[in-house]
């Protein structure tokens, strides 16, 4: 059927039929969904302003507060020398030049003499400030206990009984020494040859004590510049105090304890300056608290009568060289985790081992067990112990004893 008409005016027109509403509506549709797709996308980019918009503003607030804070004036520390009612006296660092300020009233409670404290140009206090410590006092806290125990040191039961008496008891039980009117020991030194146990023992008491420990080397407390030394061992006692209970190992002590002489160099001079301060903090004016000391030295001849004294070591301990029992309990220990053979003999690895130390034990055992890994074993037998015998304790050329594994 024809959809032409005529019209009135003699002009020819169209009608709407139902397949050109179809169309109409198609082409509304694909409108509708492209501004769809476009409304979608501008509210994306309006997220993503918003955001960026926020992070501006952010860095505009960050930036007000350096200009800010540039415009301040500046600061300086001073030393609190005395505190009277709401008035104290100051030291100003650098200059020493004292002044009398007045104590802002937030302050007055916590405002105590020797503290330091932030003045600006009118010296009125700003802000407290903590105490100082140095950093490499502050490196020497053990943030991690070491994963050993006293049952991981063998032929050393009356030493470690005496440890636990004089460090851990009166940490842990100190009612029991306010009982029986017993000053409580202050501090032990252990002392005997390289490798019988002595640091182990320390690791042990850091293991098992709840209490703060601090660990160095007397060689750390020998610094190059004249002061540093002794400034150093004060923070790391006025740390061990703020952080009480705790426990100081001083390692090699001879480093720094030794007899004190003078040839004529600053060197010289500033390591007695550093054990004379070490000497002042370990029994001086001031109570230590909570704080037991452990040192170690594999030469206690070296050491100055001043620092052997009671009220400085109340127990010096002697770490000797472990006898038959203590080899076989230390054999026992370093190889309850092997798989060892039936013809290993601990006994007479225990006669071998004669006048050998902890360490030297441990070496022979370790070695033993990298012969097994070397070859793809997994048993362990007894000509390895004799193998690493003679890598680490004797020379290629000397041999074992006639008889010894007869």
């Amino acid at each position: 059927m024809d959809n032409t008409i005529v019209k009135s005016s003699g002009e020819t027109g169209f009608v709407n039929t139902p397949d050109t509403q179809d169309d109409d509506v198609q082409s509304l549709n694909k409108k509708i969904e492209q501004l769809d797709e476009q409304n979608d996308q501008l509210q994306k980019r309006l997220l993503d302003a918003a955001v960026a918009n926020s992070n501006y503003l952010q860095t505009i607030q960050k930036l007000k507060e350096q200009v800010n804070q540039l415009k301040l004036p500046p600061q300086f520390i001073a030393s609190v020398m005395e505190v009277i009612n709401d008035m104290a006296l100051l030291r100003q660092h650098g200059s020493n030049q004292e002044v009398i300020t007045r104590v802002p009233p937030e302050m007055a409670d916590e405002l105590e003499a020797g503290m330091r404290v932030a003045v600006n140009n009118n010296f009125v206090i700003v802000k407290l400030l903590a105490k100082p410590a140095d950093l490499r006092a502050r490196v020497m806290e053990l943030i991690e206990a070491p994963n050993v125990d006293y049952s991981s040191i063998g032929g050393l039961d009356q030493q470690i009984q005496e440890v636990v008496e004089t460090v851990e008891l009166p940490l842990t039980d100190p009612d029991l020494f306010r009982d029986v009117g017993v000053e409580p020991p202050t501090g032990i030194l252990l002392y005997g040859p390289p490798g019988s146990g002595k640091t182990l023992i320390a690791k042990a008491v850091a293991s098992r004590a709840n209490a703060t420990f601090l660990r160095m080397s007397g060689s750390e407390l020998v610094q190059k510049y004249v002061g540093e030394g002794a400034r150093l061992v004060r923070d790391v006692f006025q740390m061990a105090r703020d952080k009480a209970p705790c426990i100081i190992f001083i390692d090699e002590i001879d480093a720094v304890g030794g007899h004190r002489t003078h040839d004529g160099t600053t060197g010289s001079a500033e390591v007695n300056r550093t054990m004379v301060q070490l000497l002042s903090e370990l029994d001086g004016f001031e109570e230590r608290g909570e704080v037991k000391i452990i040192a170690a030295t594999n030469r206690i001849d070296l050491l100055d009568p001043a620092l052997l004294r009671p009220g400085r070591f109340d127990r010096i301990i002697e770490i000797p060289l472990p006898d038959e029992k203590g080899r076989l309990e230390i054999f026992k220990i370093h190889t309850r985790k092997m798989a060892l053979d039936n013809d290993v003999d601990i006994d007479k690895l225990v006669k071998l081992t004669n006048d050998l130390t902890g360490a030297d034990i441990k070496a022979i055992v370790t070695e033993a067990g990298m012969f097994v890994i070397r070859r793809r074993d997994r048993t362990i037998k007894m000509n390895d112990f004799i193998d690493a015998y003679h890598k680490v304790i004797i020379d290629e050329h000397e041999e074992i004893p006639e008889g010894m594994f007869a």
